[in-house]
């Protein structure tokens, strides 16, 4: 078994895909971590914004979560209609696409591309956030940290859909199981203490108002708490992962997902209200999260205070499977279109879409180095994508609906319409409300990226323009080409070469480069090549000694093959490159490697009428009998054949 094998798996073939396929039990931590770990960030998200209110602040958090749950609530219903009438998955790429035209689902496809990224980038920030809150002393390691989850993920990732959802099952119901838990004690608790209960642990002391309450707080408040509603389209964008019966599948995921997160947003907004639970200074010393101070003023901090934020920590760090699970899927449904390289079409040896895979990895790795991994700072970046991709989603789902008409198609499109005004309107709250906070980067991504897509989609339309030929194949006017052959050293590998040169062309050229080094193969032409050539009736190939006093080797060969080239306007001319190939991937260190750099030089130097043509020589393999043996002393060392 190979390395590859143990650290992600053996390769699964096509017939394997349904057994990869996933139920509500795996689809939930699949696809609904992101949603799920929101709703410690969420909140969290809400008393920061509050914080310059002091005291006062945490009598909002409950009205705010309420509105932010009712937005849900609007959002879900949409998107359980957006699986019914996309059995086989359809975000809003899709779904933009074929029900508002071309640019509204490249729209769609860039804002979910970048809501995508910060699920990752934010998931993972969260999670070390609430782990350093648990663990002070491991505060300065935090961006080492974010990235070493980040590096796990991937690994996870990259072995396939099941193995991921097998992962992550257990930590995402250790989560909710503790979490309602423990928003279950709190609010017996307040119930049975007449709605003011004494913590077990006290929480931080909230710090005196800084602001006056206005409506813009407010909406900024709003706005930072909506981020608890990304993650909801994953379960659409992935209805295909699920099994038969895919579309029942797929909803009862998207509502147990969404009724566990209405759940915990309501539980955790109504217990910080009644233990006066607010927010600290995240990235400075003494920074405890909302959750950590919430688990601790009703539970202690005890063994189960330990034991829910680990869960904690786990399913915010690994949220960003979420990410996982539906970046590579949108990439894939862009690529197909052309607006991608067509590489991130390609499943890999895991049937995951594995470029997706790594470059969303990357990306995120740039992501948490520029913003230290500290979720604050990354939370202003956050909402925009996921709401301009609800807005346009349930736009097109009104229009799909009016196209199809069918049964209760005006209940339909009521539904969806909802949808689209709510999400648009809460997309221009946060625009407005958090534009200066950092915005302003995710409205200038979306038009580069846009210009990225259809930059792609015209080189992809180019080529297919420029090597377009219906026509049946041209065998008139074939003309042999000029053979050159690049040869140093008289050897096995010289004369391997020179053999399938002369098969190939009645001209062949042998360049040797004279660089000032002692060598006999121009002496001995005559009698190693010449000779033998007549007597075989063969043509009889020509040597071409080229000076390079600087010793230079490649650059001499290149600007010969390309001279001749212009010299014979009417002839193709064949490149045939001798190469080692080394048993071991380290061994290629120990060689010059001048026919790999002449075969990049002229790939792209040179044009239509240069074909290259390597021809290998395989180290410690079993002689041929096509080879003519030479003389041992005659033959010259791997090093100065390379």
């Amino acid at each position: 078994m190979s390395l590859l094998d143990v650290i992600f798996g053996k390769p699964l073939s096509n017939q394997a895909d349904e057994k990869e396929r996933v139920g509500p039990s795996s689809g939930i931590p699949i696809f609904g971590l992101d949603a799920l770990g929101s709703a410690a960030y969420g909140p969290e998200a809400v008393l920061t914004a509050l914080m310059v209110l002091g005291v006062l602040g945490i009598h909002y958090v409950v009205p705010l979560s309420g509105a932010i749950i009712l937005l849900l609530g609007i959002v879900y219903f949409s998107y359980r209609q957006t699986i019914a009438a996309y059995p086989n998955g359809a975000g809003a790429y899709t779904v933009a696409s074929e029900n508002l035209g071309r640019f509204p689902g490249l729209l769609a496809a860039a804002a979910l591309m970048i809501d995508y990224v910060l699920v990752a980038a934010v998931g993972i920030a969260a999670g070390v956030g609430a782990m350093v809150s648990a663990i002070p002393s491991w505060q300065p390691h935090t961006l080492l940290l974010c990235l070493l989850i980040l590096v796990i993920i991937t690994m996870v990732n990259l072995r396939g859909v099941r193995s991921a959802g097998l992962a992550f099952t257990l930590p995402t119901y250790v989560f909710v199981g503790t979490l309602l838990l423990t928003i279950g004690i709190g609010i017996a608790k307040t119930i049975l203490s007449g709605g003011t209960p004494i913590p077990v642990d006290a929480p931080a002391r909230l710090h005196p108002a800084t602001e006056l309450l206005g409506a813009w707080l407010l909406l900024r408040a709003f706005s930072s708490g909506c981020t608890a509603m990304t993650g909801v389209e994953a379960v659409s964008n992935g209805v295909s992962a699920f099994r038969e019966p895919k579309v029942k599948s797929a909803q009862l995921t998207l509502s147990v997902i969404i009724g566990i997160l209405m759940m915990l947003l309501a539980g955790i907004a109504f217990l910080c209200q009644a233990y006066h639970i607010g927010a600290t200074v995240p990235g400075q010393p003494g920074f405890e999260s909302v959750l950590s101070q919430l688990v601790a003023a009703v539970a202690g901090r005890g063994l189960f205070y330990y034991l829910t934020i680990g869960s904690v920590v786990l399913v915010l760090a690994l949220q960003a499977n979420t990410a996982f699970a539906g970046f590579p899927r949108l990439c894939h449904a862009i690529s197909r279109d052309g607006y991608l390289p067509v590489v991130m079409a390609v499943r890999g040896r895991r049937l995951v879409y594995s470029q997706g895979i790594y470059a969303l990895t990357i990306i995120t790795a740039l992501l948490l180095i520029a913003f230290s991994g500290i979720t604050d700072r990354l939370i202003p970046l956050f909402a925009i994508g996921a709401f301009l991709s609800f807005t346009l989603s349930q736009a097109g789902m009104v229009a799909h609906w009016r196209r199809k008409r069918g049964p209760y198609f005006r209940h339909s499109m009521l539904i969806n319409g909802l949808g689209a005004l709510a999400t648009a309107i809460t997309l221009g709250v946060v625009i407005v409300s958090k534009f200066t906070e950092g915005a302003w980067i995710t409205l200038l991504v979306v038009p580069i990226l846009l210009t990225m897509m259809y930059k792609i989609r015209a080189h992809y339309d180019r080529v297919a323009q420029e090597i377009a030929h219906p026509a049946p194949l041209m065998v008139e006017n074939l003309i042999s080409p000029f053979a050159v052959v690049p040869i140093q050293q008289w050897s096995k590998v010289a004369q391997k070469t020179l053999r399938y040169a002369l098969a190939l062309s009645p001209d062949v050229i042998a360049l040797h480069i004279d660089s000032g080094d002692s060598c006999d193969l121009p002496p001995r032409w005559r009698e190693l090549v010449e000779d033998p050539a007549r007597k075989a009736d063969l043509p009889v190939p020509r040597l071409v000694v080229l000076k390079s006093p600087y010793r230079s080797i490649v650059r001499p060969i290149l600007n010969f093959v390309l001279d001749l080239e212009a010299r014979n306007p009417e002839r193709p001319i064949a490149v045939v490159v001798p190469e080692l190939v080394e048993k071991h991937w380290w061994q290629y260190f120990l060689h010059r490697q001048h026919g790999r750099f002449l075969s990049l030089l002229l790939i792209f130097k040179g044009n239509q009428r240069i074909s290259i043509i390597n021809v290998p020589w395989h180290l410690d393999a079993p002689p041929s009998n096509a080879l003519h043996a030479i003389p041992k002393h005659e033959a010259e060392s791997p090093q100065r054949v390379a």
